[in-house]
């Protein structure tokens, strides 16, 4: 039993991959002219479409709103008791349906008719109502069905799905959608975490463990006793980060320390972040190098120190 289990899975995945096969196959300039479309929309994406459709429509609506293209979804039922009121001039409507006549989607198609809103339309057939109204549509290719019946929606689905997402990323691709953006619509959970900038989580101001070059060894160790990062920083007669003083460097001068002085000590042109990088990527840094903090400087110009990330910075919200 366990191995009929086994191959009906396989079956299905078969199945669904070929349909995507023929997807990929079958894109013509409609997709172009649809991606077009919604580069010129001066308001929102409307995404509609009716029962597995409708399912497949919320999350291609939420994949374009995540990603920097405002979108929402409208069930077609609720369009026709007030909601076609959320469409309007500037928007441009998707509208979801493998047969392509859907009876519940006829007021959402008559609404954009009328008053002269934009459609793209997708279904399997040329021929019919919804793609015969839209001014851009997609046809998607008459491919098996995996359920083995042809009933139950399934590979249609897929392919759907796989459409909106080849959209939503066509649209990040063309404007240049960044992962710190991406972070805008993601602040929270463990993709807001991985995503979250040195800018979020370094130390600023007066938190900083900052010395000259010309400082005491002796007010230097101060510095790194009261500040708790275990390091300071030496900078220059502009203020430039001109060296970093660690445990490492203390205990190669251990001999003689309080003679010295900070520039006789540091470690000089020490490893940096520019400020706006992602914290993974100082994460990685840290990790490489094997160290436990990092000077936060500008993305361009002078060295300048404007904040430090600890390596316990990043644990705390889960990055490591």
């Amino acid at each position: 039993m366990n191995d009929a289990f086994l191959d009906t899975a396989r079956r299905v995945i078969r199945i669904e991959a070929d349909a995507l096969s023929q997807l990929e196959a079958g894109l013509d300039d409609s997709f172009t002219r649809a991606v077009e479309l919604l580069i010129a929309a001066k308001g929102r994406v409307i995404v509609s479409g009716m029962g597995k459709s409708g399912h497949i429509a919320r999350k291609i609506a939420a994949t374009l709103a995540s990603t920097g293209t405002p979108a929402h979804f409208v069930h077609p039922a609720e369009a026709s008791h007030g909601d076609l009121g959320m469409m309007g001039q500037g928007d441009v409507v998707i509208v979801l349906s493998n047969s392509g006549e859907t009876p519940e989607l006829a007021d959402v198609i008559a609404y954009t008719r009328r008053f002269g809103i934009p459609m793209i339309g997708v279904a399997s057939r040329a021929d019919s109502t919804l793609l015969r109204q839209s001014d851009v549509a997609i046809v998607l290719p008459r491919a098996e069905e995996a359920c083995g019946t042809g009933i139950v929606p399934t590979s249609s689905t897929t392919m759907t799905l796989a459409l909106g997402d080849a959209l939503a990323v066509a649209l990040m691709e063309h404007r240049s959608f960044t992962p710190e953006r991406f972070r805008d619509f993601h602040p929270g959970g463990k993709l807001g975490a991985q995503l979250s900038s040195v800018d979020d989580l370094m130390h600023l101001g007066d938190a900083l463990p900052l010395v000259t070059r010309d400082t005491e060894m002796s007010d230097a160790l101060i510095e790194i006793s009261q500040k708790g990062f275990g390091v300071v920083g030496v900078t220059d007669e502009a203020g430039l980060l001109a060296g970093i003083i660690t445990d490492g460097d203390l205990r190669r001068h251990m001999d003689g320390l309080l003679a010295l002085k900070a520039r006789d000590v540091m470690t000089a042109s020490p490893t940096t972040i520019a400020a706006g990088s992602l914290a993974q990527k100082a994460v990685g840094i840290m990790n490489a190098r094997k160290i436990t903090c990092l000077f936060v400087v500008p993305k361009e110009g002078p060295a300048l120190p404007i904040g430090l990330i600890h390596i316990h910075d990043c644990l705390r919200v889960g990055l490591g």
